[in-house]
């Protein structure tokens, strides 16, 4: 009997990538996971799949990780740096290096998934979502090198079955970005950015995968960018009024100016020189978080990948509250 195919999966131990494991186990794929040897294998504990220890900088571990794979999911990234080089070092010099490896089996290779970022292409301008046509203007260091990235895959389409998904917004299980929303709403407060209604695209990290698999499996992707995202926009406050719901909670609704936003982060960013660790909100980081809009359309993943969000925004809400609650984490 033929062997189930093989799926090399970088990041499996993160968000999205533990999610995407989890999916294709259930549809009996064999799971090759590229981790570091310091990675937190929390989400993959007791999962049937491989563990290779090599990162994404050891150039003879990736040859030996990539041996045999039919589909290779490029997961990882770097969203938090103090020096830009940081970005440009995990997101385009790693992605070079795993594309360099993937060359030797580019003819048994059936696609090389990317997963790139709507920061890529840049925010919504007069509240029009960007497509995949648009010319990207990306407003941050992150965004700048996720957009090298793509230019990057997209120089080797010809030797290797490539498709770049972009996401916006993600949350869901096991996300401790959006963590601190929830908490802070549990604790009986409410922030919002500015004083305007801002709108964004906003997925379950299910819905996600799901349209990452059906573009890796599409015979049409090849060489192709999509976005999978929301087929709704979203502003906060229907996420506010939503969550005041699924808790039961009536927070205090503290609407915070940007030029508080800014005045923070700079601070923020000043302590965080005299740290190892980069800062979660930095002046660029702001300038990200008080934009409009950031939306974007999906109908051409609709049209040629079939792909349809299927967890609304209350469902998501919903399980993703009740999963925090039993694992304690609020």
């Amino acid at each position: 009997m033929k062997n189930p195919p093989l799926a090399v999966v970088t990041g499996a131990n993160g968000f999205v990538g533990s999610h995407l494991v989890d999916l294709l186990l259930s549809r009996e794929f064999r799971v090759r996971c590229i981790t570091r040897k310091t990675s937190n294998l929390k989400w993959l504990d007791g999962k049937n799949v491989e563990i290779v220890d090599s990162g994404l900088s050891n150039k003879e571990g990736l040859r030996e990780a990539l041996r045999g794979a039919d589909y290779i999911f490029h997961i990882a990234g770097v969203v938090k740096s103090k020096k830009p080089e940081g970005y440009f070092k995990g997101n385009v010099d790693n992605t070079r290096s795993l594309l360099d490896a993937a060359l030797e089996y580019k003819n048994s290779i059936k696609r090389f998934v990317i997963l790139s970022s709507q920061t890529a292409v840049g925010p919504s301008v007069n509240e029009i979502p960007v497509t995949e046509e648009d010319e990207p203007h990306p407003i941050t260091t992150y965004g700048r090198s996720k957009l090298a990235q793509e230019m990057l895959v997209k120089e080797y389409k010809d030797q290797i079955p490539v498709t770049i998904i972009r996401a916006p917004a993600v949350y869901g299980e096991r996300d401790t970005e959006i963590l601190i929303f929830f908490r802070t709403f549990s604790q009986g407060l409410f922030t919002t950015i500015g004083f305007d209604k801002k709108l964004i695209s906003l997925i379950h990290v299910i819905d996600l995968v799901n349209g990452i698999l059906l573009a890796a499996e599409s015979t049409v992707a090849t060489g192709r960018t999509y976005f999978i995202s929301s087929e709704k926009f979203y502003t906060w406050e229907e996420i506010g009024e939503l969550t005041k719901k699924i808790m039961n909670k009536r927070p205090l609704h503290l609407k915070v100016p940007h030029f508080i936003v800014f005045t923070i982060a700079a601070i923020a960013q000043f302590f965080a020189l005299f740290s190892s660790k980069a800062a979660t909100l930095n002046v660029e980081k702001a300038r990200d978080i008080t934009r409009h809009a950031w939306i974007c359309k999906v109908e051409k993943a609709v049209n040629e990948l079939g792909y349809h969000q299927e967890i609304d925004i209350e469902k998501g809400i919903t399980r993703t509250v009740n999963w925090y609650k039993e694992e304690g984490w609020f």
